[in-house]
């Protein structure tokens, strides 16, 4: 019994935490192909690649990769704040990679949030979120959650 009651509670939480969960912060849907136009306009693609998305890349340099698989579903708020906020939380693979000027998140330094619109951004949010697939840790290993 009380394993029927762990999973039941398990999976009531996994049900809230699904990309378009009713919990939390939402802004209206977004046209993922309008967002795909953004990244590039915006200039993402200077220091971001996405995984499986075929856009023109700058060459040599190193690029942070969005999408592609994750043991921790990237949920709608955690794309918005790291959009807005990039600085809010930096994984250790990033500020190795170079990605970290005094503290903060070079993306900080870009004032994208002075010339990027909501739409832009909600649109960037429906083009990023499909991106990222979920899967279990490696064995032995508990999942790391940014």
């Amino acid at each position: 019994m009380r394993k029927c009651i762990a999973l039941l509670s398990c999976l009531t939480a996994l049900a809230a935490c699904t990309p378009q969960s009713p919990f939390g912060f939402h802004l209206p849907d977004g046209d993922a192909e309008a967002g795909r136009d953004a990244f590039v306009n915006l200039g993402c693609n200077a220091c971001h690649e996405v995984a499986g998305v075929p856009i023109e890349y700058l060459e040599g340099i190193t690029r942070i990769k969005l999408g592609g698989e994750t043991t921790h579903l990237r949920t709608y708020g955690e794309l918005v704040t790291s959009i807005i906020n990039p600085s809010h939380k930096i994984g250790p693979e990033h500020r190795a990679r170079g990605a970290v000027l005094d503290g903060e998140s070079v993306m900080t330094y870009l004032y994208l949030n002075q010339i990027m619109t909501v739409q832009e951004l909600v649109d960037l949010v429906a083009f990023l979120q499909p991106t990222y697939e979920v899967v279990p840790p490696p064995p032995g290993r508990w999942p790391i959650y940014p």
